[in-house]
């Protein structure tokens, strides 16, 4: 009789699940145009004041649930998590940005072969015209939903002054049907218009199996911040719920030949960004000489504008390429449990796997991955057909017999001959702290949790070092500057690591945990903004 309710249950809950999505439960919402946004917009927009039309709608579809993913001893551990419903072949192809879409992509149904970045579910409205309001096909939403864990969890990039509408559906815990979990998500340290949608259950509003909520956001300061799921906090980060959030600055889209520092003065014109006496003031003027004459130029290693990391008024945050780094640990003892039906002893929480994006020494560089979508059993109707067969993902099978990427960000730090990386850090972790070192690269931080280390009065606060440390919900931009050609030549390798020599492991295993590989002399592909 047991074995048979083991059987049946996890059955029982689907069918349960999908009679409550077909009472149309869930739904998807990215509109077409705003009064800030009048116009749908495929791209962002040239920043020229505070006045007129300046940043884009963009959208993203996750799931609440969990899956699993494969740690660095080869073993496999069961999550609480979260995984993309947008960007699916971006997100397959290891573009960190793959989940998060301009409206005009995300409203166009989620088809493997047509629109495989569209939104999963996402079906014209037959009784409003055939428009896209929120109406969905809750069976692929299931189909793809279910078992659909990421790790780190969907990462989500906007630029300041896009409105970013994000849908979250539950679509329960298959492994765990006795447990009927709300989940939320809680930008942390973000600057929220309205507690409505922060996240907390205890201020706004929790979803429940089977539903769908869209939380708004109108993305005002530029910097690097995480999210998470706010249930039970320590027991859903431990599990996996946890992803990074970062916002471009206003300064990437000044148009070239524009002084930065008269396009920084001009956001003193904006009630959001002034300055003034606000001691949390993200944009301080500088007062640096070379400030004066720095204007947007093209980059000759990219053949595109600078890209910089905050609104610096003075190039100093300049970077070539952006890497997402999610610094994590897992206790498998405490995952074991988590999918067995015992009760959790968060005072034993004792971390084993030490993760950078997910992943533990030597997956953290692992690059290559062939997926041979013509061997027998394929499943050819899958997102990645017409997708290259190379992919830097390790892969889980959904619960549609679709294999996905369950771990889609390696940690691999690629910097062009004379370049500088921009490492966007965040440590999310419950039970550590957590030490990176650089070997060889000095590190350069520039920003402490979304703020650009500047006072008030303009002065450069940013220091070097050699290693830095981080707490559970702290996040630092560092920049790794290779521009000295002859310290840092083409072909040579640095190692970016945790002094901490217990966390450099997996589990038992000796040699994992928590480091990477720095490599110097990428070619940069402006098609795909990667350099490889």
């Amino acid at each position: 009789m047991r074995k048979s309710l083991q059987v049946w249950l996890p059955a029982l809950f689907v069918c349960l699940a999908t009679v409550a999505a077909s009472a149309q439960s869930f739904r998807v919402q990215c509109p077409t145009s705003t009064s800030l946004h009048p116009t749908a917009a495929s791209s962002e927009p040239s920043y020229t004041g505070p006045t007129g039309v300046n940043g884009a709608i963009k959208c993203q579809q996750i799931s609440g649930g969990d899956g699993y993913a494969s740690m660095g001893d080869g073993s496999q551990t069961y999550l609480f998590a979260f995984g993309p419903l947008s960007g699916l072949a971006d997100i397959a192809n290891g573009n960190p940005n793959g989940g998060t879409q301009f409206g005009p992509t995300f409203n166009t149904p989620y088809d493997p072969a047509t629109a495989p970045n569209g939104a999963v579910g996402l079906t014209p409205d037959s009784e409003a015209g055939g428009a896209f309001t929120g109406h969905v096909d809750p069976r692929p939403i299931m189909d793809v939903g279910v078992m659909n864990g990421n790790l780190p969890a969907p990462l989500m990039s906007i630029d300041e002054d896009d409105e970013f509408f994000l849908t979250l559906t539950n679509v329960g815990m298959i492994m765990r049907p006795d447990l009927f979990e709300q989940h939320t998500v809680h930008f942390h340290g973000y600057p929220n218009a309205s507690a409505f949608y922060d996240g907390v259950p205890d201020a706004s509003v929790a979803i429940n199996i089977g539903g769908s909520f869209t939380y708004y956001y109108l993305a005002p300061d530029a910097g690097t911040y995480f999210w998470h799921c706010h249930i039970t906090p320590p027991e859903h980060l431990q599990m996996g719920m946890v992803g990074q959030i970062y916002v471009r600055p206003r300064q990437n889209r000044v148009p070239v030949g524009t002084s930065l520092l008269s396009s920084l003065q001009l956001q003193q014109n904006d009630l959001r960004t002034k300055c003034g006496a606000d001691i949390l003031c993200s944009t301080p003027l500088p007062t640096s000489s070379a400030a004066a004459s720095a204007a947007q130029t093209i980059n000759p290693r990219t053949s595109q504008p600078y890209k910089y990391a905050y609104n610096d008024g003075d190039g100093s945050t300049a970077y070539d390429v952006e890497y997402p780094l999610q610094i994590h640990g897992f206790d498998p003892n405490f995952h074991f449990v988590g999918m067995t039906f015992n009760p959790e002893g968060f005072a034993d929480i004792k971390d084993k796997y030490f993760l950078l994006n997910g992943r533990s020494y030597p997956d953290t560089v692992r690059t290559n991955q062939y997926v041979d979508t013509n061997a027998v059993g394929a499943n050819t109707a899958s997102p990645y057909v017409g997708q290259p067969t190379v992919s830097n993902a390790i892969y889980t099978q959904s619960a549609d017999g679709v294999a996905r990427p369950s771990q889609p960000l390696n940690a691999v730090i690629n910097i062009p001959v004379g370049g500088k990386a921009l490492l966007r850090l965040s440590d999310l972790d419950v039970s550590e702290y957590q030490t990176l070192a650089s070997l060889g690269i000095p590190m350069h931080v520039i920003a402490l949790n979304a703020r650009l280390l500047r006072d008030l009065a303009g002065n450069d606060m940013t220091y070097y070092s050699n290693s830095i440390t981080l707490g559970g919900g702290e996040s630092l931009d560092v920049i790794l500057d290779a521009s000295d050609t002859t310290k840092y030549p083409v072909n040579s390798t640095f190692y970016l690591y945790t002094s901490n020599l217990d966390h450099l492991s997996n589990d038992a295993e000796n040699f994992g945990g928590l480091m990477t590989e720095v490599h110097i002399g990428c070619t940069f592909d402006s098609a795909t903004g990667k350099c490889n």
